[in-house]
């Protein structure tokens, strides 16, 4: 039996690039120019492609699409680790031509579009001429595509979608939108009329679809295949997203240590007083643990399927947001008042740590799910005794022994005594 936590040497050495590239290249341009890749000015979109270039030369543009759907066909464990390394680095996925939300848009295009519509959204997708998002949760049914309301209604050769989305990530400037409706998923331009976007919230938008009319090709996958194709969206997006959670993990944990032995507090470094110690040795157990669990999960899905791991998949999900919200609870502790500014990464990231619980589904959606697929497993016990009762447990085990008992009465005579020495201990 296999059970190997080693990288191999070839992949390991794309790791070590990845991670340079990064820290000397990538965060150096985001500072000095912020949301780089989608500006305008040409100055600035050559500095992009300059290091897009040379992410194209080491083969890793686009790394979250299969072989089958044009990209090179990693799996999902060693696009964890790679995650692992760019999520620490805001700028990064945009870089490697990874970032979501156009990941998610790019795999359903890339699965279930037509060759036509791969040429008409997939290329320039991947090509970062235009961008996406994804409309699918709704102000009163939140994730849940049982309460949704948005529809599509066939008219000619077009289709009529009316209904109101909420939380559209990046909806405003987005080129194409990816709306969820109850009757099949729709490319919709933003542009077209009746798209009306509301001022509040300006990140993630509210949207209202109002007599949107888009032709009948704009329809992708089958009719009514909206939760299939949103399935397959998701999954996989979600093990990306936990290796990129335990980026912003690390990346708190080595704040919090950098600063345990940076300062003094009554006479010693922080680092040396225990409840100081209890912070860091609680976020180091939850970051490790969180990580072999990830990775396990990208295992099984690499080994099975996004949906026979739905289970795991569903429990990274939760616990990602736990660990995100407890390891930079602490590291904000750590620093002090420094913490509390927007003069590090440490108050974004604390301030995510509650959108993460909520996003792609509430944490307490996807518990009830592992805890339905987790007892589908178990059956009830008989009688009033569990299984484990020990009294029961023991009758049981004498009643095996009873053979060799009758064959062999000296055993029998040492059984006897084990019994009346715990029976006198009670």
């Amino acid at each position: 039996m296999a059970w190997d936590f080693s990288t191999d040497p070839e992949f390991q050495e794309k790791l070590d690039w990845v991670d340079q590239f990064c820290r000397e290249e990538v965060e150096p341009l985001d500072y000095v120019f912020p949301y780089a890749v989608r500006s305008k000015d040409p100055k600035i979109r050559a500095l992009v492609k300059g290091l897009q270039d040379q992410v194209k030369e080491q083969g890793l543009w686009a790394i979250f699409l299969d072989k089958d759907l044009g990209g090179p066909g990693y799996g999902q464990l060693k696009l964890g680790l790679l995650n692992e390394i760019l999520g620490r680095y805001s700028a990064a996925p945009q870089i490697f031509g990874a970032a979501a939300p156009d990941t998610g848009n790019m795999e359903m295009l890339a699965a279930y579009g037509t060759d036509e519509q791969k040429k008409r959204w997939l290329e320039p997708l991947i090509n970062q001429e235009i961008f996406s998002a994804y409309s699918m949760t709704e102000p009163q049914g939140g994730s849940d595509p049982n309460l949704f309301r948005t529809h599509a209604m066939r008219d000619g050769d077009e289709w009529v979608i009316n209904g109101e989305k909420w939380f559209t990530s990046a909806g405003r400037v987005a080129d194409i939108l990816f709306v969820m409706c109850t009757n099949g998923m729709f490319v919709v331009p933003r542009e077209t009329p009746g798209v009306e976007i509301q001022p509040e919230p300006r990140n993630h938008n509210h949207i209202i679809y109002r007599d949107v009319r888009v032709p009948l090709d704009h329809l992708l996958g089958p009719e009514n295949g909206a939760k299939v194709l949103a399935q397959r969206r998701l999954g996989g997006g979600r093990i990306h997203h936990a290796m990129r959670t335990i980026a912003q993990c690390k990346l708190a944990f080595d704040m919090m240590c950098e600063r345990a032995l940076s300062r003094e507090s009554h006479g010693k470094i922080i680092g040396e007083h225990q409840m100081v110690q209890e912070r860091i040795a609680d976020s180091y157990a939850a970051i490790r643990m969180l990580r072999l669990f990830v990775l396990e999960t990208a295992w099984k899905i690499d080994n099975s399927s996004t949906q026979e791991t739905r289970t795991d998949i569903a429990a990274v999900k939760f616990t990602m947001a736990k660990v995100l919200r407890d390891v930079s609870y602490n590291a904000l502790h750590i620093l002090g008042s420094l913490g509390t500014t927007d003069l590090t990464p440490l108050q974004a990231i604390y301030a995510a740590a509650p959108t993460m619980g909520i996003a792609d589904g509430v944490d307490e959606v996807h518990k009830a799910t592992v805890a339905r697929n987790v007892l589908k497993d178990y059956e009830p016990h008989d009688g009033y005794w569990p299984t484990e009762y020990i009294p029961a447990k023991r009758e049981a085990a004498w009643q095996k022994f009873q053979p060799k008992f009758e064959a062999d009465p000296d055993l029998r005579e040492l059984a006897e005594g084990y019994k009346k020495y715990f029976a006198n201990r009670r």
